[in-house]
C-alpha cells in the first residue's frame, strides 16, 4: 500500500495533518491520544510500519 492511500484514509477518518518533517507527515485526531507518523511519498510501506500506523490510528488498511 502506498502512503497516498494511507493519508487519504486517515483524513477520511478524522485525522488532521499537524506537521511535516522531512519526508514524514504527522497526523492528530481530535478524540484519540497521540499522533501518527506516515513516511511520504513512499510507494511500498513496509509491513511493520503499516502495522504500527494501524495500531496507533485504530484503522485497518487492508
Amino acid at each position: 500500500m502506498d502512503s497516498r492511500k494511507i493519508i487519504f484514509i486517515l483524513k477520511q477518518n478524522g485525522w488532521h495533518e499537524i506537521a511535516k518533517v522531512g519526508s514524514h507527515t504527522q497526523f492528530r485526531h481530535p478524540e484519540r491520544k497521540g499522533r501518527v507518523t506516515v513516511p511520504h511519498p513512499k510507494k511500498g510501506i513496509p509491513i511493520g510500519t503499516l502495522k504500527s500506523i494501524e495500531r496507533q490510528s485504530g484503522i485497518k488498511f487492508k
